[in-house]
């Protein structure tokens, strides 16, 4: 028998990825991939497997960079393994938030 906590991620992986392609589908996976934190001081978009990530507050960018091949690893077993080959940060044009 396997314990809930390992169940758990494998069961919500397969629901996101059942998902029709979508900014909601995206910002979902990203918020489980990288915690409440990360995921309310930034904003995320997918296009041609490239995730662009925008932060609040570019010390943020700096998190998410350090983390960059973790999250990866998470988006691919949340989104597929194709979707995002390639997270790329970006600070907000000066005097706009995300």
């Amino acid at each position: 028998m396997r314990a809930i906590q390992q169940f758990t991620p494998a069961v919500l992986a397969e629901v996101i990825r059942r998902q029709p392609p979508s900014d909601g589908r995206t910002t979902l996976a990203w918020q489980v991939a990288v915690g409440a934190a990360i995921a309310r001081a930034t904003s995320v978009q997918l296009a041609d497997g490239v995730l662009t990530v925008t932060a609040k507050d570019p010390r943020w960018l700096t998190d998410v960079e350090a983390s960059r091949g973790v999250v990866l690893g998470r988006l691919k077993l949340l989104l597929g393994n194709d979707a995002v080959r390639i997270i790329r940060t970006a600070e907000p044009p000066s005097g706009r938030r995300p």
